[in-house]
């Protein structure tokens, strides 16, 4: 084999400096899993315990917004009121999720939607009131002039 081409297929693998093994791929490592570790540790070293079982949370913003966890990890400390929530979290707008967390609330919160969708429901009714004003008049008579045609 012609050594020109070797020592360029030898450059075209090595990934580090002079010295360094020759591999195929660059090996890329993940820290997602040791920093959900580390997360738990420290959750433990404050005394908080895991509550299993927990499906979905969703935690309400004033803007209208819902914060959806899907399968989250729930630890809580109860004496001290502490709670934590982690694992994916998605943004939906309340619209989305309505029909299926309405067993979810408590009458308080009720009154919250009932406030938060008070001012759209009167826009939207103000809107169907003033299109309704907008219709002309009909003027002549549509059957006479379709039994003379």
């Amino acid at each position: 084999m012609n050594p020109e081409k070797l020592k360029a297929l030898q450059e075209q693998v090595r990934i580090g400096g002079k010295g360094t093994p020759r591999r195929k791929k660059k090996v890329i490592h993940k820290t997602s899993g040791s920093d959900d570790k580390k997360l738990q540790n420290q959750l433990k070293k404050m005394g908080m315990n895991s509550i299993p079982g927990i499906e979905e949370v969703n935690m309400f913003q004033d803007d209208g917004n819902v914060l959806h966890f899907n399968n989250p990890n729930v630890s809580a400390l109860i004496p001290a009121n502490t709670f934590s929530v982690s694992g994916p979290s998605e943004t939906k707008s309340l619209a989305e999720l309505l029909p299926n967390i309405l067993s979810q609330l408590d009458t308080q919160s009720l009154a919250g939607l009932k406030k938060l969708f008070s001012p759209a429901a009167a826009a939207a009714a103000s809107a169907e009131a003033g299109g309704a004003e907008e219709v002309p008049e009909l003027s002549g008579d549509f059957e006479a002039v379709a039994e003379s045609s």
